[in-house]
């Protein structure tokens, strides 16, 4: 975008400043959370008993909240476990939170869940965290810079486009693509965590994910970025990246990849919908 190419030296000092600010943050929402881990926190049901929240999922909201707005009152929020409201579309920069993504896995016992903190400005990341406290894993990553898990760079896979991709992948969307894509897909076992799968993708552990419709702001913003930081991309099915902090904060059918992973699935869903 126009203005990330107009970055200045005290743009990349802020972004900066503000990455060892949500890292911390995270760090100790991820605390609280691990204290109510595989302890039968109390859960509610929302979204008409679709989805469970947890006494974990808001004590490790209060805790984001209580230190990054107090340390950044000039920035918008987006949580999902806060109430939204109009106010942060005034905002060129706002904090994007998921204090537990992949609740269904932290309330399961499962590892695979964490914290995801993202600073955006004017639509896109410019800072993200995921904190994955039950695996002891730390993503991070900053505009400008490159993404680091546990303090040292990460890439994305190497693995040549004639040798099958490993993908988390639903089974049904599988089925559906064209024999000769199917045959170059490695379907891996399911990842609750969207956020997470997103971050295995930057971290070479998979080659790619597709991302259903109905995923959310506070799911991508920050494995978004750790993701380009790493080599990859987060696009829709058009191949743009995703835009956040609009008046609708859901998404539609995204896919995240190496390069030329991602061009060849793309074409691969051009070929099902027949365009």
């Amino acid at each position: 975008m126009d203005w990330i190419a107009e970055m200045t030296d005290e743009d990349t000092a802020l972004w900066r400043s503000d990455l060892g600010l949500i890292a911390d943050a995270a760090r100790q929402a991820g605390d609280v959370a691990l204290g109510y881990f595989n302890q039968s926190p109390e859960v509610w049901w929302k979204n008409e008993g679709r989805s469970p929240v947890s006494a974990a999922d808001f004590a490790a909201n209060q805790k984001l909240e209580s230190i990054l707005r107090a340390a950044r009152p000039d920035y918008g929020w987006l949580s999902e476990e806060t109430d939204d409201d109009g106010d942060r579309l005034s905002r060129e920069t706002l904090f994007i939170i998921d204090p537990i993504d992949g609740t269904r896995a932290f309330l399961a016992g499962q590892d695979l869940w964490c914290v995801s903190v993202a600073v955006v400005r004017h639509g896109r990341p410019v800072a993200g965290v995921l904190y994955a406290p039950a695996l002891e894993e730390f993503y991070e990553a900053v505009e400008g810079g490159v993404a680091l898990k546990n303090g040292r760079p990460i890439t994305v896979s190497t693995t040549p486009l004639d040798a099958p991709g490993r993908f988390a992948i639903a089974e049904d969307v599988l089925k559906a693509f064209p024999e000769a894509l199917k045959h170059r897909i490695e379907r891996v076992r399911h990842v609750p965590s969207l956020a997470y799968r997103i971050a295995m993708v930057a971290d070479g552990q998979i080659d790619g994910t597709f991302v259903k419709h109905n995923s959310h702001d506070w799911d991508l913003a920050a494995a978004d970025l750790i993701l380009e930081r790493a080599g990859g991309r987060l696009v829709d099915l058009q191949g743009e990246a995703p835009l956040y902090n609009r008046i609708q904060v859901s998404h539609g059918e995204l896919c995240a990849a190496t390069a030329p992973r991602l061009a060849d699935l793309l074409r691969g869903i051009g070929e099902r919908r027949g365009s």
